[in-house]
């Protein structure tokens, strides 16, 4: 397996997750640990039996870098489903070896788990999309939001929520904004781009709003009502939850069984994911980040927390881990 690594320097993205993990909020977490799953950089060494990337590569790493490789899933090309999957950081190869992420200066991984940057992307506004990307493309395609005209709803506006609306517009669809907090109404509309915007604790707008959407893509993680979500789908309208909240949803039966849907996805397999980076270069779409120093990391990890990040922060790991910056 060493001889199809690579290994290039790296700037890394932030995500929610980083912070779970440091924290141990899941329960999960083993130390020493290195966080970063969004992951960019440029091919520095490769092995002898690599073939799809050679030195001077854009390239990049997400959410994970291992898997079984001949479980149905793996055939599918959908390693994100495979139960042995192996993620960029805090998990164990099939070796036992520590898998540490991208706040480091170099990344270590297998060509089946690395993707190729397109030339018009800027890595740091590519960065981003390696989760928060694939994360929404990945349900827009499975669950059939590509079809231009239709009515997506889209909850919340942060680093997922931001991403996803520029892939549906990317895509032709007609999109709304559903968000508890009236400010975020003008970023929606006049900076990203959103069709319209519906304040979800208002119930008139709520109830103007019913059986109005083919789909919603839900990307928030903190605990929130979801029948007043079920409400504005059209009859086999369907639900898509991204967020991981600390505490279950309650999901009532009677919208269900009047034909919709309410479903999950994480992430996207790595041919998917190559897609989904290819489909960004074609509609020259990034991220919206703020580029931080390595010595900024702990207050950044804070921030996002309060909403003060538009929508992504991203570690510029290579100059602050440079020789004039030790």
């Amino acid at each position: 397996m060493g001889n199809r690594r690579g290994g290039c320097e790296v700037d890394c993205g932030i995500c929610h997750f980083d912070l779970y993990s440091i924290k141990n909020e899941w329960g999960h977490s083993t130390y020493p640990m290195v966080p970063g799953y969004e992951i960019v950089g440029v091919v520095t060494e490769v092995g002898s039996k690599v073939t799809k990337f050679k030195v001077g590569d854009k390239v990049g790493v997400e959410c994970m870098v291992g898997a079984c490789l001949s479980c149905e899933s793996c055939s599918d090309d959908l390693e994100n489903y495979c139960s042995k999957m192996i993620l960029t950081y805090n998990m164990a190869y099939h070796d036992g070896t520590t898998t540490y992420g991208g706040y480091s200066d170099i990344m270590v991984a297998s060509e089946r788990f690395v993707v190729r940057i397109p030339d018009n992307l800027p890595l740091d506004g590519a960065t981003p999309l390696l989760c928060a990307g694939i994360t929404v493309y990945s349900p827009l395609k499975y669950f059939g939001f590509t079809n231009p005209g239709m009515h997506l709803g889209i909850v919340g506006l942060g680093g997922l929520g931001h991403v996803a609306v520029k892939f549906a517009k990317a895509f032709g669809l007609q999109v709304t904004l559903i968000s508890t907090s009236p400010s975020k109404k003008k970023e929606a509309i006049e900076i990203l781009g959103a069709d319209s915007f519906l304040l979800s604790p208002d119930p008139e707008q709520m109830q103007a709003a019913r059986g109005t959407l083919d789909g919603i893509i839900d990307t928030v993680s903190a605990i929130h009502p979801i029948p007043p979500l079920l409400d504005l789908l059209k009859p086999n309208g369907k639900l898509i939850l991204l967020g991981v909240p600390n505490e279950p949803h309650q999901l009532p039966a009677p919208p269900l069984i009047m034909g919709k849907t309410v479903a999950g996805s994480v992430i996207g397999g790595m041919k998917e994911t190559q897609e989904m980076l290819d489909f960004a270069a074609k509609h020259n779409m990034t991220a919206d980040i703020e580029v931080v120093p390595m010595d900024y990391v702990n207050t950044a990890m804070e921030r996002p927390a309060k909403g003060d990040v538009r929508y992504r922060f991203v570690i510029d790991v290579g100059s602050s881990l440079s020789p004039t910056n030790p």
